[in-house]
C-alpha cells in the first residue's frame, strides 16, 4: 500500500496500487466523510477509466450516488465540491507524475483536502487489515453531471483585456486543454495541445527545467511577452519571461499582490510556504500584506488559508490558492490574474523580466536533495552548526527548519516519501550563498554520507 501519502494517493498503477484498491477507497468513502453523494472526475491517463470504474463500484457498492463529470481538471472538481455542496470528491489524477503513474485527491465539504492525517490513514488501515466490503441491499447510482459551463464561467469572470499581450503556451497535452482556447482565445501560440495521457512531448512537471525547454523555444520563436505552462491536473501553472529565463514561482505570490492588494484593494494575509524568498514578504508588506509563513502542500495550504481568512497564498512549487475559490488552488485561475497584471504592466512599459527584477533581491540555491538515510539527525546538525556560528534573525520549526539570518537564510526539510533532505538557501551575494551551500554539503557527506540526489 505504497500509495498512500502525506496528500493523496499516489504511485505506478498495477505496482503500488491497482483497481482493487480503487474500488475499496470507494467503498469506504461514505463512511469516513459522512455522505452518500461523491463527486469523481479523472484525467487524460491511459489508467484514469479503469481506476474510474473501479471507484465507481466501491462507491456504489456502499450504497452511495456518484456524481460523475467526467474528464476534468483537479480544480475543476474543488469548484464543484465547494459550489455544489458535495460532502465528498475523488480527482483521478496522477498530478505532475510520469504517464505510468496515476493517483486519487480526495477533498471532503468546501473541497478541504483530506490527507493521511484526517482520513486517508483511516482507509488504509481498513484496507490493510482485510476489513470486508459487502455490497448495500441497496446499490447506489451514478449521475452524470456537466460543470463545465460553470466552471468557466467563474473563470472568465476575473479575465481582463490581453488583446495587447502576446503569450505562448504549454499545455502539456494534459487537462488544461479542456479550458485554454475557451479563456485565451486562438491568437496565442499553442504547443502540445491536446490530451494525451502518455504525455510524448515531456512529463507534465514544469519544476523540472527539460520539460521548460519547448516553451521556453516558443517564447523566444514568436517574440511573446510571456510563456505559460501548466502541469498535468492544470492545478499548477508556472512561467517564464521574455527572454525565455524560466520564473521561480514563488516570485509569482509577489507579482498577485498588483491584482488583490493594488487592483482590488483586498489588504490582509497573504500565505507563503516555508521555502518562499524571503523578498516576497519584503515586497508584498508596503502594499498591505501581512506575511503568514506555512508548511508544503495543498493538505495544509488550503487548510491554512482558510483558518487564518487569508487574501490569496502560494508555493513554490506553482500552487496558488484564493479565498474567492474556496481557498483552494487552479493553476488556470492564477495564469488568468497573473496575465492580468501582465496585461497592464505592459501598458505602462514594464516587461515580465522587469517586474520580476523589482521582485527578486536574492541568489537563491533552487531545491537541493541529499541522499541520507537519518533525515531527523542531519536536520538538526545543520540547524545546530549555523546558529552556533550565528545569531538567527527568525526560526521556524515546521516542515523541518526554516532559519534566518541577516544576510542569508536556509530551509531543510525531510521528503515524505524518499530517503531525502530537501535544502533550499538564498543570500545576498552568490559569493555568499555558494559558501553555505557547500558547508552544508560538507557536513551531511563528512557526518551522515549524504549525497545529492
Amino acid at each position: 500500500m505504497g500509495a498512500f501519502h502525506a496528500y493523496d494517493i499516489r504511485g505506478i498503477y498495477n505496482v503500488d496500487f491497482d483497481k482493487e484498491t480503487a474500488y475499496k477507497v470507494g467503498y469506504f468513502l461514505p463512511e469516513l466523510l459522512k455522505t452518500d453523494r461523491i463527486l469523481v472526475g479523472r484525467d487524460c491517463r491511459v489508467s484514469s477509466q479503469e481506476i474510474h470504474d473501479w471507484l465507481l463500484k466501491g462507491v456504489t457498492d456502499a450504497g452511495a450516488d456518484v456524481y460523475d463529470i467526467g474528464l476534468s481538471t483537479t480544480p475543476m472538481v474543488y469548484f464543484g465540491t465547494a459550489n455544489y455542496g458535495f460532502g465528498a470528491s475523488v480527482q483521478i489524477t496522477a498530478s505532475h507524475n510520469p504517464a505510468e503513474y496515476n493517483g486519487m485527491k480526495v477533498s471532503m465539504t468546501n473541497a478541504l483536502p483530506v490527507g493521511l492525517d484526517n482520513g486517508l490513514g483511516r482507509i488504509k488501515a481498513w484496507i490493510d487489515e482485510g476489513r470486508e466490503c459487502i455490497p448495500a441491499a441497496k446499490k447506489g447510482a451514478v449521475r452524470e453531471m456537466d460543470i463545465r459551463k460553470d466552471y468557466l464561467e467563474f473563470l472568465l469572470r476575473n479575465k481582463c483585456d490581453y488583446s495587447g499581450l502576446r503569450i505562448a503556451f504549454d499545455l502539456s497535452n494534459g487537462m488544461s486543454v479542456l479550458f485554454a482556447r475557451q479563456i485565451f482565445g486562438d491568437s496565442p501560440a499553442y504547443i502540445f495541445d491536446d490530451m494525451d495521457g502518455r504525455f510524448p512531448n515531456h512529463e507534465p512537471n514544469p519544476l523540472v527545467p527539460k520539460n521548460v525547454e519547448a516553451l521556453k523555444a516558443l517564447v523566444k520563436k514568436t517574440g511573446a511577452d510571456i510563456g505559460v505552462i501548466y502541469d498535468g491536473d492544470a492545478d499548477r501553472v508556472m512561467f517564464v519571461d521574455e527572454k525565455g529565463e524560466f520564473i521561480s514561482p514563488d516570485l509569482m505570490i509577489a507579482v498577485l499582490g498588483h491584482w488583490f492588494l493594488e487592483k482590488k484593494g483586498e489588504k490582509g494575509i497573504v500565505l507563503q510556504d516555508i521555502r518562499s524568498s524571503k523578498a516576497v514578504g519584503e515586497y508584498l508588506v508596503p502594499m498591505g500584506a501581512e506575511m503568514r509563513t506555512w508548511k508544503v502542500g495543498r493538505a495544509f495550504a488550503a487548510r491554512k488559508l482558510r483558518d487564518i481568512d487569508g487574501v490569496y497564498g502560494g508555493e513554490l512549487a506553482g500552487h496558488y490558492y484564493f479565498r474567492d475559490f474556496f481557498y483552494s488552488d487552479s493553476g488556470l485561475l492564477a495564469s488568468i490574474l497573473i496575465l492580468n497584471v501582465v496585461a497592464d504592466m505592459k501598458k505602462k512599459g514594464i516587461s515580465v523580466s522587469r517586474l520580476i527584477s523589482r521582485v527578486a533581491r536574492y541568489r537563491n540555491s533552487g531545491e537541493i536533495n541529499f541522499r541520507v538515510e537519518d533525515k531527523s539527525g542531519a536536520m538538526d546538525a545543520v540547524r545546530d552548526h549555523f546558529i552556533s556560528c550565528d545569531k538567527p534573525t527568525a526560526m521556524m520549526d515546521f516542515d523541518g527548519y526554516r532559519v534566518e539570518f541577516s544576510d542569508w537564510w536556509f530551509n531543510i526539510r525531510p521528503s515524505n516519501t524518499e530517503p531525502y533532505l530537501r535544502f533550499i538557501c538564498e543570500a545576498v551575494s552568490d559569493d555568499l550563498l555558494a559558501e553555505k551551500v557547500n558547508a552544508v554539503e560538507a557536513l551531511l557527506s563528512e557526518k551522515f554520507g549524504a549525497v545529492r540526489a
